[in-house]
């Protein structure tokens, strides 16, 4: 069993769902987050069930499953982004919290990236809560694959972050995954061109 649990904050949406599965199923303690304590236990029974004997996956609201870990994967809509930040800013603080978020369009040709005024969510996140430590990571995972397919994704993490030792430790997250580590993006400001790249994968 890993030391540090992870928080999955949005943790009921298919990609939060997918990961919080394979960070169970790899052996880290995982408390699925959602606005609704009632909706996470019952992703976190599904998610239990999947990852398999010895998987220790907890539910409850996104405060307290954030307050409760050292590690939080935000993955969330965009639409309501800065909204739940700011809300849950002092609780983020002090805190390593991997931006898992693509802000997204869509009309009737498809998936496009939308503009951010700091840039990107990251970096959003980064200025909405000074006193994390914040990462952009684990975007263009497919949830379908990270529920369905059996073993290593054959997909590459890319991470971003001004905090080596931080952007460190989130690659080394992604071994759970992928079965290597992510490879280094840069800092956190390339997560303007991370985040919006999801749209290219989903057209």
């Amino acid at each position: 069993m890993k030391s540090s649990k992870i928080a999955v904050v949005g943790g009921t949406g298919p990609q939060g769902k997918g990961l919080a599965y394979r960070f169970a199923a790899a052996g880290w303690p995982v408390v699925i987050g959602s606005r609704s304590a009632e909706r996470a236990e019952g992703e976190a029974l599904e998610v239990r069930r999947r990852a398999g004997d010895g998987a220790v996956v907890s539910a409850a609201d996104n405060a307290s499953a954030a307050a409760d870990c050292p590690i939080i994967l935000l993955v969330v809509p965009y639409d309501g982004h800065r909204e739940l930040v700011s809300e849950l800013a002092p609780i983020f603080a002090g805190k390593l919290v991997v931006s898992c978020v693509n802000p997204l369009g869509f009309d009737k040709s498809g998936a496009y990236g939308l503009d951010v005024e700091e840039g990107s969510a990251a970096e959003q996140l980064r200025d909405l809560v000074p006193g994390a430590t914040v990462v952009a990571a684990f975007h263009h995972l497919s949830a379908v694959n990270l529920w369905e397919h059996e073993g290593p994704l054959p997909e590459d993490v890319l991470v971003c972050g001004d905090d080596r030792s931080a952007k460190d430790e989130v690659a080394r997250l992604a071994v759970a995954i992928t079965g290597r580590p992510g490879i280094d993006g840069g800092a956190l400001r390339v997560a303007r061109q991370l985040e919006p790249l999801t749209a290219v994968l989903i057209n």
